[in-house]
């Protein structure tokens, strides 16, 4: 995957509770639409679901983001010792010659 199209993928705290008071879809925003669907269903869980998430949308972004830094951090690690080997490579070269 490209690096920035996972940062562009990093979510928002205050974004997660405008979804969560407008329109019930922060499971969407998250990208969960199975547990989205079942929440719209439910109901919020008549509402003791939706009690829930109030307190634990925060957790559930810092989930999700750090899960795509994650992600990131193995993407720049392999660029890393690519340009590393690259460097190497030309010293080993310029050695030679």
């Amino acid at each position: 995957m490209n690096k920035h199209y996972l940062l562009s993928q990093m979510k928002s705290s205050g974004t997660a509770y405008l979804c969560w008071f407008f329109l019930g879809c922060h499971y969407a925003y998250l990208g969960k639409w199975g547990l989205q669907f079942l929440y719209w269903f439910t109901i919020g869980g008549l509402g003791i679901w939706c009690l829930f998430d109030l307190f634990h949308i925060p957790t559930k972004v810092s989930n999700h983001n750090m899960l795509i830094s994650s992600q990131i951090a193995e993407i720049e690690k392999g660029e890393k010792e690519e340009t590393h080997s690259r460097n190497m490579a030309m010293i080993a070269a310029s050695k030679n010659n």
